[in-house]
């Protein structure tokens, strides 16, 4: 059972195909800490990748929905 901050987290994650970088999920107020806890929980994969900005290549590293992710959030069951 997902808890309501892992299911907006993972709300946001659901809304892009890609996913979104750790400093994107932190900015909106996550903690690598509840990143962390939904990669251990198979809810999410985290990955490093690059983005170009210009015609510069920076490292980031990615956060993505899982499959067991996406059930998770379509479970209508009270959170804890």
């Amino acid at each position: 059972m997902t808890t309501s901050v892992q299911r907006r987290a993972l709300r946001l994650l659901a809304d892009t195909s890609r996913g979104r970088t750790v400093a994107d999920m932190l900015a909106h107020g996550f903690t690598n800490a509840l990143l962390d806890r939904l990669a251990r929980d198979g809810l999410a994969a985290i990955q490093p990748g690059t983005i170009r900005t210009g015609t510069r290549r920076i490292t980031v590293i990615w956060v993505v929905i899982t499959e067991a992710g996406q059930r998770a959030l379509a479970d209508k069951r009270p959170v804890r």
